[in-house]
Parts: structure tokens; C-alpha cells; sequence
């Protein structure tokens, strides 16, 4: 009974005050005890939990009708983000009737552009300590164990990641260490792993990219990492698997209100909502509606009471994705303090590398756009880290989002001016529940918070919170050595099952049965969309069970595709439309609709139009004499008439003399990339803009600049050719 007070009155401190009572052995001891004991009581009580949606979700249609038809729900959660969908699961498994819309699809706002970290917060802690804030260090806390939660719920979505932090100079290695491993000693036993120290030359080895000179050493520790719209998405579909009616584009048109017949004051009771995609309007009544709507939190406010004041405070922050080949497999990068003071992570993901994020204010929008200005700051902080040997190109930037931070300013505080550095649950007059702020990771605990809060003050008949160690979507049956069953069992290729297990979990053989036969040797099933990523037509398929609706939702949320490489998600569009226009039933208009919608995405939001800007017609030409004549004579090398323009005739006509065969559509596609004015040809201006722009590093990859430099190379080898083989040419 000593042990539990003194425990109880120093556990607020912190792992090395505690520690320092009753020594580091004893303290983990007891940890590991009362981590065992919860696990069990949480897996006790998950097989308590009726599921209804067992084998099979219902369609939208049906989960519309049931948002219809119900009488009065429970709980009605407004927005299908990472932390209205954990309100749904956390309302369903309490043995609430739930109901959940969204107005777009699920995580298409700022859960789908974040980090993809599941982390505690090193640069918070940091703050606690300097300046002994209880606050932030009881949310770094709190981050750490729903950390821990999330990587075991969902293993197939998330995997602890090590992060590199480089150092440049002596007196830093002991200050950024003492940091590092408070941090892991806050963790206790849900640490994932420890941390270390290595030396330059291992630093060097484990990161081979990174800038040597000055370097001193580096610091590793372990934070988790995840695909992040994937989990939001688990968790949306396991709030249908127990029951909750849940409706992607369906948004809330007003809220609807009663008048308590005790106190005499309205009171919401539901809310008016419409089908986007048929316009189709109804009511659902409910006892309790929460609104967790991130960076829009002010939009329903307002409808409950347009004299409320806003607390929102939204934040944008971009991301740029670059090629794998910028950092190691399984290393991440943290940069401590970039130039304006912002820290940056560079991180594997998806075998590419993700780099961000900057931090500005910026207005609430649904489609927000990064900026060319954003871009070129994290290029540059890049750069400082990197060796010279790696040339950090603005043409190797793949694709690049913004998402917008909900940062809250609390409306109970007498100063409105400040931000609140985590969440805020607040109930209005009327008994709108609004769970506003936070972070990606501590999702299932605002969650709780939440339903805690709606129970209490609606007086609603719940049970105890069950989401602390609920599987996830996908969870139940997945291994790590899952997908080699799903080589042997369907002839798919390694990457192809690996990816089909990582994404889908335990639900990757319902994805495989959907795979088309190739008609090949080998993979014997598994089309892919395109062939530089492991993506098949069968996820497509299986998308539209997971309540995808359009194209974007496909490219952006069901796969990842669109935040991978835009000119490869692209480059899909019209198979994945063509799937999907005949899997529900769509006329020529709307596939056209569809294409044209899904491109806007791409060009606007995910970084397309920053990409196509780098070369156009009025873009500087900047080469030198010698670079002019070489460029000329290599064009001409195709242009053998002197007309100042190539078409794909002419380059089809150089490469079947060097024995290169190129679909004619391709080639199409390969000459529009740099075809400025669209009139079917390339001019000889045209051709020196995209050769310097390859030379500043604007655009990487170009495929006409590499084909017509690798077939002069074949023609010098070779020496003249003439074109009789051709016809004589023209």
C-alpha cells in the first residue's frame, strides 16, 4: 500500500524521479506487471464485442439507409478524419448507436498529409524541460503510450523507425543525448527501442548521404511511423466491422435543435444531411452530436451558435516526396534547427523519401496547395545535410502536399489569444460536443476524452472505453511472413504481396482473389497500374468496398499512389476510371468528369502544377557555347530535314535504325511531356529550355532528354546509318 501512494504521489515527475524512489528494476518491474494486466482485461473485453459486419461491410447505400431509417442514435460524429473516426469506434464499442458522416472521403483532409510519424514529441519534451512545463510533458506522456498502443493495434500499417539526429559540433553530442534519452526514459517500458550514439565513420555508414565535413557523430532513437490515410481509414472500417452507420460524402447542411422541456433551452438533436453525390437530403436524429471536424471545427460551431467566436488557428504544413535513392532503406533524418528555426524530418516512406515540414498560418480551404516558396525552403534545408556529391535537384520532387494543422486556442481561457498546445473538449449551451486540436497520434485518447465528456453531459447509458488494445482493420491474422503465402498460394509477385501484407494486413487475401491473371509465365496473377510501383488492378476493386466513391479516393486514400509520384498516378487515372466506371455503372460524361476532377487533384493539390512549371515557354535558356552546340547536334541527329521541330516520326524513324522499339502512344506521351505550345512537335527551342532546365536541376527523369542522349551515343558508337532500312525516309 506504501508502494502505490509514494508511486501514485511521484508518478507526476516523471521515469527518473520515480526510478530515483524505488530503482530503475523495481519501477520496470511493476510497469511490465501493469501493462501485462491491462492487455489482458483489453483482450477480455474485445472478446466481450459483438460484431455484426463480421465477413462483410454493408454498401454505402445501405449505411445511408440506416442513417435514414434509425429513429435516434446515440452518438452522431460529424467528420471521417483520424479523430472523428476514433470517436465512432470509441462510441460503438462502449454499446452506443454510432453514426459517423464525413462530407468528403474518409481522411481526405489533414489526416492523409501528415508526417506519417506516430511520435511523442522530441522537440515538446524539450520545451517541458527548458522551460519546466508540466503541460507539454504530460502530452509527450500521453503521446508515447498511445505511440505504443497504435504500433500494436495495427502492426501491418506501422513499424518503429530509427531517426537519425546528426551532429556538427562537440558541445552538442552531450546536450542532445541527455535530451534524447529523457525521452526514452519517459517512454518506460513502452520505449520501442533504445537509443545510441555512433561515432562519425558509423554515422557515415548507416547514412551515406549525409554531409561529412565537420561532422562529430550522431544520435539514433526509435518513434514509430505509419501510412497514415491507410489508419485512418482501419479505423472508420472497424467502427462499421461493430455497427456504427458510417457515410463518406455526406455532409451536414444544418444541425437540427429541441427545446429541453425541463430547462427550456435548445438543445441539438441531430442534424440535416445531404448525399454529395445524389443530393439527396435527410434527417438524423441523435441524442448527443460531437464535432470533430479539425481545421472546418468553426464552421459547425456556427451552425450551433453564430455569435461563438473562432479558436481555430490553422497551420499549414508541406511535404515533399523525393526518390528512395535520398536515404538509406530504414534510417530517418531529423534536422534540429533548420535556418528559421523549424525542425525537419527526412524519412523513408513507401520506398521514397518524405521531407517536411514547414509551419505557416494559412486560411482554412478543402483543397489546399503547396507552395513553390515551401518547396524550395525544404530543398535548401536538404541540401545543408546532405553531401555535395548528392545533388539535390528541384526536378527530382515527385510530389508535394500541404495539409492544415487545427492548432485551438481554448474558448474557457480568459486569454483567447493563445494557442492551447494540445486538444480541448467543450460542450456549448446547447450540447455540442467539439474535440478540436491535438495531433495524428494521440487520436484514440482525445477520443476517449471525448466520449467521456458526451456521456457525462448528455447523461448517456455507455460501458467503459474498450479501444486501449482494439485491433484494427487488417490486424487479426497478419505476420510478417504473410505475403509468402500470398506468392505461393496466388503467383504474385514478391513486391506485389509484400505490399498487398502492408497495406492490407490479414485482409490481403481478399485483395489477392480480385487479382486479374496476367497470362504471363510469371507473376500468374496481378496487374499493376503502373509498372514502377506494386499497385494492382485488384485494389481498385477492393477500394470500392472500402466505401471509395471517386477516382481521387483511389489514388489518394485507398492507395497512396497520388502522394508517390503524380506523373505515375497519372499516368493510371484512366485504367483505374475504367475499372471503376464499369464496376459502377458510370457513363461516358462522368468517366470524363471523373479523369478531368482526379487531374485537378494531382495538378493542384498534390504538387503536379509546381512540377510542370519548372519547364515552360518563357523559361530562361541557360547554357553555354559549348552546351548549345552539343544540344544542336544532337537534335539535328533527329531532325535530318532541318524543318527546327521533331515529331514521333522522327524519333521513330532514329530508333528502328538502332533497333529500339517504342509503343507509338508512349512516344506520344514521351514528346507532350516537353511539347510547350501542345501543336504536336517539339522545336529546337523547345529542346534547349528542357536541356537546361535538366542542367539547373529543374527536371530530372526527362525520358526524351535520356532516349535522345542514349540513341546519339548508340549512333556515334555505330557511325553513320543510313535510312534505307526506313523507306528512304520522307
Amino acid at each position: 500500500m506504501a508502494f502505490r501512494k509514494a508511486l501514485k504521489r511521484t508518478a507526476i515527475i516523471g521515469g527518473g524521479a520515480v526510478a530515483t524512489v524505488f530503482g530503475l528494476s523495481q519501477l520496470i518491474e511493476y510497469r511490465k506487471t501493469q501493462h501485462g494486466l491491462a492487455r489482458l482485461a483489453h483482450v477480455a473485453a474485445e472478446a466481450e464485442l459483438r460484431v455484426p459486419f463480421a465477413d462483410e461491410f454493408p454498401s454505402r447505400q445501405a449505411q445511408l439507409a440506416v442513417l435514414q431509417n434509425t429513429e435516434e442514435f446515440d452518438v452522431l460524429v460529424v467528420g471521417g478524419g483520424a479523430t472523428g473516426s476514433g470517436c465512432a469506434l470509441d462510441a460503438v464499442t462502449r454499446n452506443l448507436k454510432t453514426a459517423l458522416v464525413e462530407r468528403n472521403d474518409f481522411s481526405s483532409g489533414t489526416s492523409s498529409r501528415s508526417t506519417k510519424l506516430i511520435h511523442g514529441g522530441v522537440r515538446y519534451l524539450q520545451k517541458a524541460i527548458m522551460q519546466l512545463d508540466y503541460e507539454q510533458y504530460m502530452m509527450v506522456k500521453e503521446a508515447l503510450h498511445e505511440r505504443s498502443n497504435l504500433l500494436e493495434i495495427a502492426p501491418h500499417l506501422s513499424a518503429p523507425l530509427p531517426i537519425m539526429l546528426p551532429v556538427y559540433k562537440w558541445w552538442q553530442l552531450p546536450y542532445y543525448w541527455a535530451g534524447i534519452k529523457m525521452y526514452d526514459l519517459v517512454a518506460g517500458v513502452q520505449c520501442l527501442k533504445s537509443s545510441y550514439v555512433l561515432s562519425k565513420t558509423k554515422a557515415l555508414e548507416h547514412f551515406p548521404m549525409l554531409k561529412k565535413d565537420k561532422l562529430v557523430g550522431a544520435i539514433v532513437y526509435y518513434d514509430g511511423q505509419h501510412n497514415d490515410a491507410r489508419m485512418n481509414l482501419a479505423i472508420a472500417l472497424t467502427s462499421a466491422r461493430y455497427g456504427a452507420a458510417i457515410a463518406n460524402y455526406t455532409e451536414v447542411v444544418h444541425l437540427l435543435k429541441s427545446k429541453d422541456p425541463q430547462s427550456g433551452q435548445e438543445k441539438v438533436c441531430g442534424a440535416r444531411c445531404r448525399d454529395v453525390i445524389t443530393g439527396q437530403e435527410f434527417d438524423v436524429k441523435a441524442k448527443c452530436v460531437i464535432n470533430a471536424t479539425g481545421p472546418f471545427t468553426d464552421s459547425l460551431r456556427k451552425m450551433d451558435n453564430q455569435e461563438t467566436k473562432n479558436i481555430c488557428q490553422p497551420s499549414a504544413g508541406v511535404h515533399i516526396v523525393i526518390p528512395g535513392y535520398y536515404s538509406p532503406d530504414n534510417m530517418g533524418l531529423l534536422d534540429p534547427a533548420t535556418s528559421d528555426g523549424r525542425i525537419i524530418f527526412f524519412l523513408p516512406w513507401e520506398k521514397m523519401t518524405i521531407a517536411g515540414t514547414t509551419d505557416s498560418p494559412t486560411s482554412v480551404t478543402a483543397h489546399p496547395i503547396p507552395g513553390e516558396d515551401d518547396i524550395n525552403f525544404i530543398l535548401r534545408e536538404i541540401r545543408n545535410y546532405l553531401s555535395p556529391d548528392v545533388e539535390v535537384r528541384r526536378g527530382d520532387v515527385l510530389a508535394a502536399w500541404s495539409g492544415i494543422r487545427p492548432l485551438v486556442t481554448d474558448p474557457n481561457s480568459k486569454d483567447t489569444q493563445s494557442i492551447c498546445r494540445n486538444h480541448i473538449v467543450s460542450i456549448s449551451d446547447s450540447g455540442l460536443v467539439t474535440i478540436a486540436g491535438g495531433k495524428w497520434t494521440t487520436y484514440r485518447s482525445m477520443a476517449e476524452e471525448t466520449l467521456d465528456a458526451a456521456v457525462k453531459a448528455h447523461s448517456l447509458t455507455a460501458e467503459p472505453c474498450k479501444s486501449v488494445g482494439l485491433m484494427l482493420e487488417g490486424a487479426k491474422g497478419w505476420t510478417p511472413t504473410l505475403y509468402i503465402r500470398l506468392v505461393q498460394d496466388y503467383g504474385l509477385e514478391n513486391e506485389v504481396a509484400q505490399h498487398l501484407v502492408a497495406t492490407y494486413g490479414g485482409k490481403a487475401f481478399d485483395v489477392a482473389k480480385m487479382a486479374q491473371v496476367t497470362g504471363q509465365r510469371w507473376p500468374i496473377v496481378g496487374k499493376r497500374l503502373v509498372s514502377e510501383f506494386p499497385y494492382i488492378e485488384g485494389e481498385v476493386l477492393y477500394a470500392m468496398k472500402e466505401y471509395a466513391c471517386t477516382a481521387i479516393d483511389v489514388i489518394a486514400r485507398r492507395t497512396r499512389l497520388g502522394f508517390l509520384n503524380v506523373q505515375a498516378a497519372d499516368e493510371a487515372l484512366p485504367r483505374i476510371v475504367q475499372i471503376m466506371g464499369k464496376e459502377l455503372g458510370w457513363s461516358e460524361e462522368k468517366k470524363t468528369a471523373e479523369l478531368e476532377a482526379a487531374r485537378k487533384f494531382l495538378y493542384l493539390e498534390m504538387g503536379y502544377r509546381s512540377r510542370s512549371e519548372q519547364l515552360t515557354k518563357t523559361s530562361e535558356i541557360n547554357l553555354d557555347n559549348q552546351e548549345v552546340a552539343r544540344y544542336k547536334k544532337r537534335f539535328h541527329k533527329f531532325d535530318k530535314e532541318s524543318k527546327g521541330f521533331i515529331t514521333t516520326v522522327d524519333v521513330q524513324q532514329v530508333l528502328e535504325s538502332i533497333n529500339v522499339h517504342i509503343d507509338e502512344n508512349a512516344l506520344h506521351e514521351i514528346l507532350n511531356e516537353v511539347d510547350l505550345n501542345k501543336n504536336g512537335q517539339v522545336e529546337i527551342d523547345e529542346f534547349m529550355q528542357l536541356m537546361s532546365a535538366v542542367k539547373k536541376g529543374q527536371v530530372s527523369d526527362s525520358r526524351l532528354a535520356i532516349l535522345m542522349k542514349t540513341a546519339e551515343e548508340t549512333l556515334n558508337t555505330r557511325g553513320p546509318v543510313t535510312v534505307d532500312r526506313s523507306g528512304g525516309g520522307f
